[in-house]
C-alpha cells in the first residue's frame, strides 16, 4: 500500500471511529468518580494541556495554531526516560540520531527531517550550545541536558523563527527545569526525594536526590544526579578487532549534574529567581574497530598498521541566570513581565591516543604514538524580556505579546597533536596533513539582537482566533584571528558579516463546533550564516588545497504552511495535520570552487547551493475506554503516526534525513495504585534513497511492556521491558547516510535486543 494512504488510514483509525463513539461519551449509569480516578495512561483531555512554547503565552494545545508535543515529568518517569532517544521514543516525526563507534552518542534532534543546528534547543529559554564536527577525531554534540532535572518538554514542529529567531528553521525544543513550587504545593514547606535506577541496554546505573524548602517569601531547590554506564548494546555478534567488528566498542561513561534555584517572592504576584545549573559527562572508548592494517579500509594507503586507539571525551556546561517575573503589573504598557539575564559556558574536549607503525613487506616498523586533542568552547551572555498586554475593544479581544532578546557568544575551537617515535623518542607536531596546533575557524564573536510582537486576536467569544506575529533579527559576526589561525592559513583574509532578517507568521484556530476545530497557518524561518562556514579555514601546501572565507553567504530560509483538524471531548482526542515546508539557500561546507590551472591550489569554500522541500502528514489520538462502560474503567488507547517526503531540489534526490513511515500505538490500564501499558513502535522500509545501491533499512515492529506501582505513600516503582520479542531491527536514524547494501558490517548499526529498565523513587 502507498505510504501516504497508510498514514491516512491510520489517522482515520485514530480519529474517525473513536469520534463516532464519542457521541455517547458519558453513558447513563457511569460513575464519574471512577472515570476520573482511572483516566488511563493517556488522558482524553490531552488537548487541554497547557503549553507556552507555541505562542509564549499559556494556551491549551487545542488553542494553538501549530502541532506541539508536550511531555510532562510523570510521562518521562512512566516511560523510563533517561536520554533524548528515550524521550521521543513514542513521538513519530521527532527522532534522535545515534549510532555505533566512539562518536555514537546522542544529540541530533530531528523534527520532520531537519536537525542539527537548524533546530533550536533551549533550556529555560536559553539556547543549548551548538554542535560542531570536523575530521575523524572531532565531534561536539548538543547532548548537554540531564533530563532528570526537567519537569516538562515542549516541541513546536515546523519553522519557529517568528518568536525564536535564527536556528529555529526546523522547529523548537524547549526544556523546562524544575522549580521549588513544583514540590511545595498545599502549604508544604519542605520536600526530599531520592531516585535510583538501572538500564540493561548499557548496564547503566543512575541516582539522584532532590530537596526543596519554602516559606512565606523564600523558597529553594537543589537537585543532584549521577549516572554511569557502558557501551550501548546492539545485535552485532562479531567481536573481533578491526574493521569487520559489528559489536559495539567497549566504553565506560559517567556523568553528574546539579540544579539549584533560589526564589524570593516580594508579593503574591512578583518573584526574583537565581538559577545555577551544571553538568558534565565523560566517556572512555577502546576503539577496537579501528585496529588493523589500513589496507582493509577503502581509500587509504596500504602502508600503516594501527595497534591501538582509545578516546577520552569530556563535555561540560554551566549556566547562571537571574530572572524577574511580575504577574500583575497593571501598567499601561503591560499586564505582566518576565526578564532574565544569563551566562552559559560549555566546553567539549576530546583526546585520541593511537599507536601505529609503518608496514614494510608486511612487517611493522617505526612504531609511533599519536596523541590528538580537540577543544570546542562556547560562551554565551544574554538578556531577554517578554511582556504581555490584554486589550478588549468591541467584538475583538487582543492578547499582545512582545519582547526583546540580546545575546553575545564567543566560539573557540582548536585541534592539537603530537607524534612520538617509540624507538628514537623523537617528537613532532606534524601529523599529516596538519601542522599542530590549528584552528579550523578563527576565534569568533557573534552578536544577535531581536525585537518581536505577536497579537492573539479573539473573535466571536473565542471561537475564532487569528494570530499574526513578526520578528526582526540582527546578526553580526566578528572574527578575531590569532597567530594559530594565521600560521595555518597564510595570506587568508577573514570576513566579517552582518545580516538583518524579518520573520513573519500568521496562524489561526477556528472552533467551529464544541468539540471540533481547524488550525493552521504560514510560518517563515531563517538561520544566520554560521561562524564556522563564513570563515572555515585550512591550507595544506603538501596536498595542494586551501579553504577560503565567504562573506557573501546568505541566510538559510524556509517558508511553510500547515493545516489540521482536531477533535476533543471527555473521552476522545484526535488531531490530523498536513504540512509543506520549502527551504532555500542551505549552506554546504567546503565546496570545491576552483582547481589548477585556474588557481595555484584546489580551493574550497562554503556556498549557498542547496534547496529542499519537505511535506508530510501527522496524526495522533487517544480514547478513554472507561467513558463508555464501567467494566472498561481504567483502560485507554493511544496512537500516533507520521509520514514525510523530502527532496533536494538541486539534485532531485530524496533527502537522506527523512524518516520512513513511523507509528506508535499503546493500550494501557491504570488503577489507583498501579498501571500497565503495552506499547508498539513501528516503522516502514526506508526505500526513498538517492541512487547508488544504498542500504534500504527494513521496516520493523517492536513491542514494549511498561508498568508502575505506587506501593506506599511517596514511593513509586517503574519497570519496562523493551523490545519484548528480542527482534533484530535497525532504526533508520542510526544508520550512517551512504551505507551500502553490500556492507559486511550492517549489524553494527542494529538496535539493542530485549532489555529491561527499572526505577525506584521515594519522597517525603
Amino acid at each position: 500500500m502507498h505510504p501516504v494512504r497508510n498514514t491516512l488510514a491510520l489517522a482515520l483509525l485514530l480519529a474517525i471511529p473513536t469520534v463516532a463513539l464519542a457521541n455517547d461519551a458519558t453513558p447513563e449509569g457511569s460513575d464519574p468518580a471512577l472515570s476520573t480516578a482511572a483516566a488511563g495512561a493517556v488522558s482524553a483531555s490531552e488537548l487541554d494541556r497547557i503549553v507556552v512554547t507555541a505562542t509564549l503565552t499559556q494556551r491549551a494545545l487545542d488553542d494553538v495554531p501549530n502541532v506541539v508535543t508536550a511531555i510532562d515529568r510523570d510521562e518521562m518517569d512512566r516511560h523510563l526516560v533517561r536520554d533524548l532517544k528515550d524521550l521521543f521514543r513514542y513521538e513519530p516525526g521527532i527522532t534522535v540520531s545515534g549510532g555505533s563507534g566512539r562518536f555514537g552518542g546522542l544529540g541530533d534532534i530531528r523534527i520532520r527531517g531537519l536537525g542539527g543546528n537548524r533546530v533550536r534547543i533551549e533550556t529555560d529559554g536559553i539556547a543549548v550550545p551548538d554542535a560542531f564536527s570536523i575530521g575523524s577525531f572531532s565531534k561536539a554534540n548538543r547532548n548537554f541536558v540531564d533530563l532528570d532535572t526537567l519537569k516538562a518538554v515542549e516541541v513546536v514542529r515546523g519553522p519557529g523563527s517568528a518568536l525564536y529567531g535564527s536556528d529555529a528553521l526546523g522547529g523548537v525544543v524547549s526544556f523546562v527545569t524544575k522549580d521549588p513550587s513544583d514540590y511545595l504545593a498545599d502549604g508544604k514547606d519542605a520536600y526530599f526525594g531520592l531516585k535510583f535506577g538501572y538500564f540493561g541496554e548499557d548496564n547503566g546505573l543512575f541516582g539522584g536526590a532532590t530537596a526543596a524548602f519554602g516559606g512565606e517569601r523564600w523558597s529553594g531547590l537543589v537537585a543532584v544526579g549521577h549516572h554511569q554506564s557502558q557501551e550501548r548494546e546492539n545485535m552485532g555478534e562479531n567481536r573481533s578487532t578491526g574493521a569487520s567488528r559489528t559489536a559495539p566498542n567497549p566504553q565506560e561513561a559517567d556523568g553528574r549534574s546539579l540544579l539549584a534555584k533560589l526564589v524570593f517572592a516580594t508579593s503574591e504576584h512578583q518573584r526574583f529567581k537565581l538559577t545555577v545549573e551544571g553538568n558534565e559527562d565523560d566517556v572512555d572508548t577502546d576503539v577496537l574497530n579501528a585496529i588493523g592494517d589500513t589496507s582493509t579500509i577503502p581509500g587509504t594507503p596500504a602502508s600503516v598498521r594501527i595497534a591501538s586507539q582509545t578516546g577520552d571525551d569530556r563535555q561540560t556546561r554551566a549556566r547562571v541566570a537571574f530572572s524577574h517575573e511580575v504577574d500583575a503589573l497593571d501598567a499601561t504598557f503591560a499586564d505582566s513581565l518576565q526578564w532574565q539575564l544569563y551566562r552559559q559556558d560549555s566546553e567539549t574536549t576530546q583526546r585520541t591516543r593511537e599507536e601505529r607503525a609503518t608496514l614494510r613487506g608486511g612487517v611493522a616498523i617505526n612504531p609511533v604514538l599519536r596523541e590528538r586533542k580537540f577543544n570546542f568552547d562556547q560562551r554565551l551572555t544574554g538578556f531577554d524580556a517578554v511582556l504581555h498586554k490584554d486589550l478588549a475593544g468591541g467584538s475583538v479581544e487582543h492578547a499582545i505579546t512582545y519582547g526583546v532578546e540580546l545575546t553575545r557568544t564567543q566560539f573557540r575551537q582548536k585541534r592539537d597533536g603530537r607524534a612520538a617515535n617509540l624507538l628514537t623518542g623523537a617528537v613532532t607536531n606534524v601529523i599529516s596533513p596538519d601542522v599542530f596546533p590549528v584552528r579550523d575557524f578563527p576565534v569568533s564573536d557573534t552578536t544577535q539582537a531581536a525585537v518581536f510582537v505577536q497579537d492573539e486576536m479573539s473573535f466571536a467569544g473565542g471561537a475564532f482566533r487569528l494570530i499574526p506575529a513578526v520578528r526582526v533579527d540582527y546578526y553580526k559576526l566578528e572574527p578575531k584571528p590569532d597567530s594559530i589561525f594565521a600560521e595555518d592559513n597564510p595570506g587568508v583574509e577573514v570576513a566579517k558579516l552582518s545580516e538583518t532578517s524579518v520573520s513573519p507568521k500568521l496562524g489561526a484556530v477556528w472552533h467551529f463546533n464544541e468539540d471540533w476545530s481547524l488550525f493552521g497557518g504560514y510560518q517563515h524561518g531563517f538561520r544566520a550564516p554560521p561562524y564556522s562556514d563564513v570563515n572555515l579555514g585550512f591550507t595544506n601546501l603538501q596536498f595542494g588545497y586551501t579553504a577560503i572565507p565567504n562573506p557573501d553567504l546568505k541566510p538559510e530560509k524556509s517558508n511553510g504552511v500547515e493545516f489540521g483538524l482536531r477533535f476533543s471531548n471527555e473521552a476522545v482526542y484526535a488531531e490530523v495535520s498536513a504540512y509543506y515546508n520549502r527551504y532555500d539557500d542551505f549552506i554546504e561546507s567546503s565546496v570545491q570552487v576552483s582547481a589548477p590551472p585556474q588557481t595555484p591550489l584546489i580551493v574550497f569554500q562554503s556556498q549557498n547551493i542547496e534547496d529542499a522541500q519537505i511535506h508530510g502528514v501527522e496524526a495522533r489520538g487517544g480514547v478513554d475506554l472507561g467513558a463508555y462502560s464501567d467494566t472498561l474503567a481504567g483502560w485507554s488507547i493511544r496512537g500516533a503516526a507520521s509520514w514525510s517526503k523530502g527532496e533536494d531540489r538541486t539534485t532531485n534526490d530524496p533527502l537522506p534525513s527523512i524518516d520512513p513511515l513511523r507509528a506508535t500505538i499503546g493500550i494501557a490500564y491504570d488503577a489507583d495504585a498501579w498501571g500497565i501499558e503495552l506499547a508498539g513502535r513501528f516503522a516502514g522500509r526506508k526505500d526513498d534513497l538517492p541512487a547508488g545501491n544504498l542500504f534500504e533499512v527494513p521496516g520493523y515492529g517492536v513491542a514494549d511492556l511498561l508498568a508502575h506501582w505506587n506501593f506506599a505513600p511517596g514511593a513509586v516503582f517503574d519497570v519496562g521491558v523493551f523490545n519484548l520479542a528480542d527482534r533484530t531491527y535497525w532504526d533508520a536514524t542510526d544508520v550512517p547516510a551512504g551505507t551500502l547494501a553490500s556492507s559486511t558490517v550492517l549489524d553494527r548499526y542494529t538496535s539493542a535486543g530485549r532489555n529491561i529498565g527499572v526505577s525506584l523513587s521515594v519522597s517525603w
